[in-house]
């Protein structure tokens, strides 16, 4: 994978992670509304940051789809923590790629990006996993 498909990749990611987001602000609990803010406006910022990436490597940012299919039903508080966290695993997994497939100053954004994600998937989650953003090969 070159360093562009890769930022294609996370670009993506980060454009369904702001509307995953925007699903979790409206059903997760007063308590934790902060916490999904700051999330959104994290991704937010990496979104618009691996545009000018992608520019930058040549290529033309791939643009957000009008709404993105959730991985399961969100009716409650307890479903938007699980999405939140499902969102933090999936961004770092193409983080993941990126930081694999980048050099110098991308491969370093790159994994600033993969631990953010990773810290908010365990602060959502309230668990860790062994290595965040790598999938289990088989």
């Amino acid at each position: 994978m070159s360093a562009l498909q890769a930022a294609q990749a996370a670009l993506a990611a980060e454009h369904a992670a702001v509307y995953g987001y925007g699903v979790v602000g409206g059903r997760v609990a007063e308590d934790r509304r902060a916490e999904a803010t700051a999330a959104y406006q994290a991704h937010r910022a990496r979104r618009d940051a691996l545009r000018r990436t992608v520019r930058d490597l040549g290529g033309t940012p791939a643009a957000a789809a009008a709404a993105y299919e959730l991985p399961f039903r969100v009716a409650d508080p307890a479903g938007a923590v699980r999405l939140a966290a499902v969102l933090e695993d999936r961004v770092a997994g193409v983080y993941s790629d990126l930081v694999r497939a980048a050099d110098g100053p991308l491969r370093t954004e790159a994994a600033a990006a993969l631990r953010e994600a990773a810290v908010r998937a365990v602060r959502w989650r309230g668990s860790d996993v062994t290595f965040p953003g790598l999938a289990e090969r088989v």
